[in-house]
């Protein structure tokens, strides 16, 4: 707190232009400010205008809620004339400069030129004075530190036209005012030491919902979601995987934990090193990257949903021109022939998976895929294409694993939480959580698409056992990898629990043969198994309106008669087969005739098992991943352009 006389005169006259000329005329409220406010807040386009004086700013500042109706405003008219009754107007003025919020944690005037410019605030010129003062109606938008400067400087030529119809300037005080270079202090280091991508999440959901300034008067204390003992376990395995990885390129890692049934995070570790330099302050858990193969369970739960497709319906996974000349690759440049969707999905197939897209219909993925909480695939269905079949849209990581955490709550989602409960400095509590949570696919649904992701078996053809829990837990598990390797993801749920972990580089450059099951899946089992521990193995409820049928390897037809050449799979009471196999005169059909044999390539069996295999050198593209997950090769420069189907870009 500084007196008056410790105030440059030119910040004082800079407040009086810019927020209440008469202030030495009026008794504390001005009736032409409030006619006014009350005209512009009716008009088309108005200002939306406070009319406020100095002095009721300040009874809003030190006495009042930022509440706004008609007794509130009633209460500041009559405090606003009894503190002018009492209190002289340089005092007021002092008052209110010394309790005014300028952004960046500042309060008063003497703090703010201390903030911004490093100077007392009895040393301020007009440029200076006029900048803050600028500020006030809006600090954190307005600063020219961690706001817009933009925005910053047509403030403060406003105020300095302003002071110059007042007579306070002259025409060349004030141009040299504007043309003046002003040099910023540093912006104060935001740092928490536990979480703290977390901890700036948290805070910016806080100004968001009460504004900078309530916050910062508030004295509220947060009680958030994180477990601090998951967030350290998430940490060291993002940590000693980037590092692990290191000769190949890799530099960077994230991960998410979200407890399915309250969309609560867990643990968030956005960057694997928060104090490195180039990138460590960017949350890469809430950046846009592109999907990869983790998009293909939304693709099936849509056809699935819509009973276009069934866990065996029959899909083609051979070479197929899907329009335009555009032929995707599976990662290994083999073709399996007629594949179920469960196998096709549990082993990433890419063919199939673009087959499936066109059944389903891109703009109703893309409708699935915003119920389920993504908010990154906001361009048309023809932008994207088929391609977003494979991966070519961006997500956010939080939001994909919020959006498999729902598949394991039963088809219901429930907003990202953060917050459980605000207390204000006097202790009273102001928030308490409360989910919201809608129903974004059906119970069936998701209960077959948890089926699908949790076979160990189905998807052993290609990953083997590297995707399974200790212990024998089931988990449900989806891995993938975008174009040159530039982006490695995994997945993974259980009905309490969600992780998703990304693993490459924040410029986007491309790792060394680095995939989803060598590079982010160490890091998913390792959590999972580490934050699971030794409590009990749960399994997906199977909700009424599912049932289980016999059903043929090779034609997901419905078997009359089970056999050597049948298995049980899950369909929506209404959506089954209307083929008919191994009726009591047919003789039992063979097992899986070409998609089941293997495939004469040069590949090694151990290579197989691992998800690890080289790229095919013949084909230059994504879709030649070690996992499944290469889903890009539609969007590789030498696939041939579809008229009406454009890849997305490599993002940035």
């Amino acid at each position: 707190y500084v007196p008056l006389n410790q105030i440059a005169p030119i910040a004082q006259q800079a407040l009086l232009s810019a927020e209440d000329k008469n202030f030495y005329e009026h008794p504390g409220f001005s009736i032409t400010g409030i006619l006014t406010a009350v005209y512009e807040n009716i008009r088309p386009g108005g200002s939306n205008s406070g009319g406020s004086t100095i002095t009721q700013q300040l009874v809003k500042n030190a006495l009042l809620t930022e509440d706004r109706n008609f007794l509130r405003k009633y209460q500041e008219l009559v405090l606003s004339i009894e503190i002018e009754r009492r209190y002289s107007k340089d005092l007021v003025l002092e008052m209110y400069l010394n309790s005014a919020y300028f952004g960046e944690g500042a309060f008063g005037i003497e703090d703010a030129a201390k903030t911004y410019f490093g100077k007392s605030a009895k040393d301020l010129n007009a440029a200076e004075a006029s900048m803050l003062i600028g500020l006030l109606p809006a600090p954190s938008a307005y600063s020219p530190i961690s706001g817009t400067l933009q925005y910053a400087e047509e403030r403060q030529e406003y105020v300095l036209g302003r002071m110059q119809e007042d007579g306070y300037l002259n025409e060349a005080e004030a141009d040299k005012a504007v043309a003046e270079v002003l040099t910023y202090q540093p912006k104060k280091a935001d740092k928490n030491d536990k979480a703290p991508h977390f901890a700036l999440m948290v805070k910016a959901e806080l100004e968001k919902r009460y504004g900078e300034e309530k916050i910062a008067r508030s004295g509220y204390k947060v009680k958030t979601t994180i477990n601090l003992d998951w967030q350290v376990k998430a940490e060291q395995a993002v940590a000693a995987q980037v590092d692990r990885l290191a000769r190949s390129k890799v530099s960077n890692g994230a991960t998410v934990a979200i407890d399915p049934k309250s969309g609560e995070i867990l643990a968030l570790v956005g960057s694997r090193d928060w104090n490195n330099q180039t990138f460590g302050k960017v949350n890469i858990a809430t950046a846009s990257r592109q999907s990869g193969s983790v998009i293909k369970p939304i693709v099936y739960a849509t056809g699935i949903e819509e009973r276009t497709l069934t866990a065996a319906t029959i899909l083609h996974d051979k070479l197929t021109d899907f329009g335009g000349g555009y032929k995707p690759r599976n990662y290994d440049n083999r073709f399996r022939g007629d594949v179920t969707v469960r196998r096709a999905l549990a082993n990433s197939l890419n063919i199939p998976a673009v087959e499936a897209m066109q059944k389903v219909g891109i703009a109703d993925t893309i409708d699935t895929a915003k119920d389920l909480g993504i908010t990154t695939l906001t361009e048309t269905p023809q932008t994207y294409g088929l391609p977003l079949a494979l991966g070519s849209g961006q997500v956010h990581l939080t939001e994909m694993t919020n959006a498999y955490a729902t598949f394991a709550n039963q088809g219901k989602r429930n907003d990202i939480q953060m917050i459980l409960e605000i207390t204000d400095k006097n202790n009273n509590k102001i928030y308490t959580s409360k989910p919201k949570t809608m129903q974004a696919i059906s119970e069936q649904t998701s209960f077959i698409m948890s089926s699908i992701l949790s076979d160990n078996a189905a998807r052993s053809e290609i990953f083997g056992s590297s995707l399974n829990l200790s212990r024998g837990r089931m988990a449900a598990v989806k891995t993938g990898t975008t174009e040159d390797y530039r982006d490695a993801w995994t997945i993974g749920y259980t009905p309490s629990l969600a992780i998703g972990v990304w693993i490459g580089n924040n410029d986007n450059s491309p790792m060394t043969s680095i995939a989803g099951a060598s590079g982010s899946a160490p890091i998913w089992r390792q959590l999972m198994n580490d934050i699971l521990g030794s409590s009990p193995n749960e399994a997906f409820k199977q909700p009424r309106g599912v049932v289980s049928q016999q059903v043929c390897k090779g034609t997901g037809a419905i078997a009359v008669n089970a056999g050597d050449n049948t298995y049980t799979e899950f369909f929506r009471a209404g959506a089954l087969p209307s083929e008919k196999c191994n009726t009591a005169t047919e003789e039992p059909k063979q097992e899986e005739p070409q998609e089941e044999t293997k495939p004469e390539d040069n590949t090694k069996p151990e290579e197989e098992k691992t998800g690890e295999e080289k790229p095919a050198e013949t084909t230059p593209n994504p879709n030649t991943n070690p996992n499944e997950e290469d889903d890009q090769d539609d969007n590789t420069p030498t696939t041939p352009t579809i008229p009406s189907v454009t890849p997305q870009p490599v993002n940035p």
